[in-house]
This record gives C-alpha cells, structure tokens and sequence, in this order.
C-alpha cells in the first residue's frame, strides 16, 4: 500500500503564496502521474493541475498562471506552487497518484491538507 502524505496548507492573506507537498512512499514514484485536486464546502472535487510521468502539465482554467505544479522523483514528492491567491481558492486540496502495472490501474490518494484564502 503506498501512502501518500500532503503538507503546507495553511491560512493565508489574498494575494499571498502557499507551496504545497505531496510525498509518497513508493520505489516507483517516477511511473506515477500525479493530480492535485480540491473540494470547497458544498462543491464537487475539481481537478487543478496534474503532472505525468513524462513531466507534462495541465492546469485548470482557473488557475493558469498562478499555480505550478513540479515533481522531484529523487524525493518522491510533488509541489504546487500557489501565487496570487484569492478567497476562491479556499478548499481541501488533495494529492492522486495513478499508474498502470500489467495491465491493472493503481491509484492511491492522500487525506488532503485545508487551504484557507482570508483576509
């Protein structure tokens, strides 16, 4: 079972920075692509941007060119860099890593961390 663990949340000011990290306890870590998403109270879980094995990216609408997503396969660990920050960004963001292995999907989330937009 991998286990897959977010940190850096927290309450920042609009217009503020948060990075957030995603490390996960995998020797396969490299094969994985990787998604962070948020839910906000009363929303459906939206994607944010994502990164593939390939380090391609995608980014939501809503957040190009604020957000960045980066990956380090040496720390097993994802980053989203979060810039300009406004209320709406206000949610749990979570990390999803996925692979495919013989054939099978694996897919392993984390327990999410709070990201607090508030002045």
């Amino acid at each position: 079972q991998v286990q897959v663990v977010e940190s850096g949340g927290g309450l920042v000011q609009p217009g503020g920075s948060l990075r957030l990290s995603c490390a996960a306890s995998t020797s396969r870590f490299n094969f994985y692509d990787i998604g962070w998403y948020r839910q906000a109270p009363g929303k459906q879980r939206e994607l944010v941007a994502e990164i593939t094995s390939g380090f391609n990216t995608n980014y939501a609408d809503s957040v190009k060119g604020r957000f960045t997503i980066s990956r380090d396969n040496a720390k097993n660990t994802v980053y989203l860099q979060m810039r300009n920050l406004e209320p709406e960004d206000t949610a749990v963001y979570s990390c999803h890593l996925q692979t495919l292995r013989f054939g099978y999907r694996l897919d392993y989330w984390g327990q999410g961390t709070q990201v607090t937009v508030s002045s």
